[in-house]
């Protein structure tokens, strides 16, 4: 499966997911889908994020313009909300997943799909 594929069947595919991304850790944008735009800046801040959790904690995370206040940062996983929208930005071996919701989706909904595809690109090696 393409890593298109991934973004536009796994994640946006399922509804549960508004609009998403995968990024390599070490930069570049994977897949991504129709829409959606991650500035190099905003691409570099989230692959920074991981790294400084604190630093994520304490000043948001700026995606496709829109800054969100994150409310948990922990291992691989920094989740920011932003009114009734929220973004999960999971890291896995190579890759990070870029998941943004909006309503009516709930939290919970998108974090079972997002938190699901990493679960299995971990586990054939990615």
């Amino acid at each position: 499966m393409s890593w298109q594929a991934y973004v536009d069947t796994n994640l946006v595919g399922t509804g549960k997911v508004s609009q998403a991304a995968i990024l390599g850790q070490q930069g570049g944008v994977w897949a991504i889908s129709s829409g959606l735009q991650i500035s190099p800046e905003e691409q570099a801040a989230i692959v920074a994020a991981h790294k400084d959790l604190d630093h994520v904690r304490a000043n948001g995370i700026r995606i496709a313009g829109v800054k969100y206040f994150v409310t948990s940062a922990e291992g691989g996983t920094v989740i920011g909300k932003k009114g009734e929208a929220g973004v999960f930005l999971v890291q896995t071996k190579q890759a990070i997943l870029v998941a943004i919701y909006t309503a009516p989706i709930q939290a919970g909904e998108a974090s079972g799909i997002v938190l699901g595809l990493s679960d299995y690109l971990v586990g054939v090696g990615y």
